[in-house]
């Protein structure tokens, strides 16, 4: 690396890595010398988010970092809690299955051993939740209404969404941060809802958002 090439790279205070995390996940793909400050800094980042009672969640391998809301460990602790800095965002039941079925497939594609990055079509995606939603004789409605659920997937950061080629679907990268929010007891609580939505449809109950 040349004296310019040093001279031009960023620099980070303490400052300059918590407000990016306070505004959503930090990739060190998409900034390696904001992560490198992070991994640097992270005890003092650790220290002083804890005081707006939020936590550090950090994945070396992965690569990503985000803060959460710290849990309460007493009821004391739960009595004089602080406001939310970081919003719970309710999910639609269709968002929350797409969640779940996008972990298992992205468990089953690190089982394999291959590639680390899980790429999906949108069918493939589509073919993924198609199964477990209300048939209806409205073919295109469905398809606009898995769409739709595939783009709140994306707005919440957990699938990447690459530019298609004129004429083609798109293609999306399963973001590895969804192991950090859907773990093995969060998709084993989920498979007993899901149990209990597909007896529903069989029975023929009509299920929606």
């Amino acid at each position: 690396m040349t004296e310019t090439e040093i001279e031009a790279a960023p620099q980070y205070d303490l400052s300059g890595v918590v407000i990016p995390l306070l505004k959503g996940v930090l990739y060190q793909e998409n900034d390696a010398a904001l992560w490198g400050t992070l991994l640097n800094l992270q005890a003092r980042v650790r220290d002083y988010v804890a005081v707006l009672g939020l936590e550090l969640v950090l994945d070396e391998a992965e690569s990503y970092a985000f803060l959460r809301s710290r849990q309460a460990a007493t009821d004391e602790d739960a009595t004089r809690q602080l406001p939310r800095l970081i919003v719970r965002r309710p999910l639609s039941f269709p968002v929350s299955l797409l969640l779940a079925l996008l972990r298992k497939k992205l468990a089953e594609f690190d089982a394999g051993g291959g590639d680390t990055r899980l790429v999906l079509s949108r069918e493939d995606i589509a073919e993924l939740i198609r199964v477990f939603l209300p048939q209806g004789s409205n073919e295109a409605r469905l398809i606009d209404q898995i769409e739709n659920h595939i783009n709140r997937v994306v707005e919440l950061g957990f699938l990447r969404k690459f530019k298609a080629a004129p004429g083609q679907s798109a293609n999306y990268e399963v973001r590895r941060i969804l192991k950090a929010f859907v773990d093995a007891q969060w998709l084993s609580e989920f498979d007993a809802r899901l149990a209990e939505y597909q007896a529903q449809l069989a029975g023929g109950v009509e299920g929606g958002e």
